[in-house]
């Protein structure tokens, strides 16, 4: 089917007064699964006193959150609502901060998640019969065999190179010439790097388009990626293993916000502080109910993620809602000399100069009783005198944030073959 514009388009083009409809069947018949299987929400919703049987979406508000916390306390699989011999598969995140979260699919789950990774692959342009690259790791984490089974749904050939060895990596879009790669944007700007230092032609490549996801990243490193792989078009792709996996959300055509899959993902945005929930429009925190999910069926998972929702018609055609870019997460929000910000805010504030290459690590540590922070970077050319302070004035300017800037020689920032380390942390 050349030119496949839609995946499912009855579900990805459904009126709002439908999809709303659909949402709140399939909500109910969420809300009393996991009440009747899952003990955890069983007693929850008894002590928030509310009954899972909703007239309105609207009502979803009553009910109690749903947290990475809980999850941990209930390790492994206390929060399933099915139990682990019914379960084709598992994965887990990493337990960077803790023990890692331990999530379950059925049969039924993995189709679904194969559905959404389907869909998010048409969006960013795949077509039946396509190489698609899958440099996504492949284990515990989701991220390859998402986009994997999606790929093969849709009749693709896929190359699953996982993570690493970019040797490798630009061999095979060389010799097998893969229309579509899937990885963090950080190791796209890796592979585009290595490239240029091998002395290939990135724009030889048939390379067209890119899903890139796993760690937020900004309208910067799209372009910067853009320019070291000339002829792809980046998409930037949104999940978590705990709702599903990659596939929750993605860029369309017009790369103005992430179409969530609203018939399998019912989004809120709260107050990160109160839990309130904000009107449309406004940054909070990501809030993500499953719709359908089987063995670990979350109610209003607190994501951690700052973003706005927009419900703006969208020109592509499709009608869910659309999510900003991910400014930064609660957790990962630095507070320095009484300013707050994200590791992003520093981002795009960095790749605006034209002389800082797309590299950088941000050192935190505290001296006395305030935090501190360095930010490592390194310039594309023989840096002219002043750099460093420049760049700090400009920092400053632009956020309001007193640091300090130091150049480091060329290529000794660690460069990403998975999720890319931005803060070095040391006031522990």
């Amino acid at each position: 089917m050349p030119g496949m514009q839609y995946w499912n388009p009855e579900a990805e083009t459904l009126s709002r007064d439908r999809l709303h409809e659909l949402q709140l069947a399939r909500l109910n018949e969420r809300l009393a699964y996991v009440y009747e299987r899952v003990p955890f929400y069983n007693r929850a919703f008894d002590e928030a006193r509310v009954r899972p049987e909703l007239s309105s979406l609207e009502g979803l508000s009553g009910f109690p959150f749903t947290r990475k916390k809980d999850l941990r306390d209930n390790y492994p699989a206390g929060l399933f609502a099915v139990p682990l011999e019914q379960c084709l598969r598992v994965h887990a995140s990493s337990g960077t901060r803790g023990k890692p979260t331990i999530v379950g699919y059925t049969r039924q789950d993995l189709a679904d998640w194969a559905e959404t990774c389907a869909r998010a692959i048409v969006s960013a342009g795949g077509q039946p019969g396509d190489v698609i690259q899958n440099a996504y790791g492949y284990g515990l984490f989701t991220g390859g065999f998402g986009f994997h089974q999606g790929a093969e749904l849709i009749g693709m050939t896929v190359v699953p190179t996982s993570s690493g060895n970019s040797a490798r990596q630009i061999l095979m879009l060389q010799d097998l010439g893969a229309k579509g790669l899937c990885c963090t944007p950080s190791y796209a700007l890796n592979l585009g790097d290595t490239m240029r230092e091998m002395g290939v032609d990135a724009a030889a490549l048939r390379l067209r388009y890119g899903l890139f996801g796993a760690e937020p990243w900004t309208e910067q490193l799209r372009q910067q990626i853009e320019q070291a792989i000339p002829g792809l078009r980046a998409c930037d792709v949104y999940g978590l293993s705990e709702i599903v996996g990659p596939g929750v959300a993605v860029d369309c055509s017009e790369r103005n916000g992430l179409h969530i899959q609203e018939d399998q993902f019912l989004p809120e945005i709260v107050d990160p502080s109160t839990g309130e929930p904000l009107p449309s429009g406004s940054d909070g925190e990501l809030v993500l109910t499953n719709l359908k999910k089987e063995a670990l069926c979350l109610i209003r998972y607190r994501t951690g993620d700052i973003c706005r929702l927009s419900e703006e018609p969208c020109p592509c055609g499709r009608t869910s809602v659309r999510m900003s870019k991910i400014k930064g997460r609660t957790d990962d929000m630095l507070i320095i000399r009484g300013v707050n910000v994200f590791p992003s805010e520093i981002e795009a504030a960095l790749l605006a100069v034209p002389d800082v290459a797309p590299h950088y690590q941000l050192v935190v540590t505290r001296e006395g009783a305030l935090d501190a922070i360095e930010v490592q970077v390194e310039a594309v050319a023989q840096a002219a005198e002043g750099f460093e302070s420049r760049l700090a004035r400009q920092l400053y300017e632009m956020l309001g944030l007193g640091c300090r800037v130091t150049l480091q020689p060329a290529k000794t920032i660690p460069r990403s073959e998975g999720k890319a380390i931005r803060v070095v942390d040391k006031r522990t």
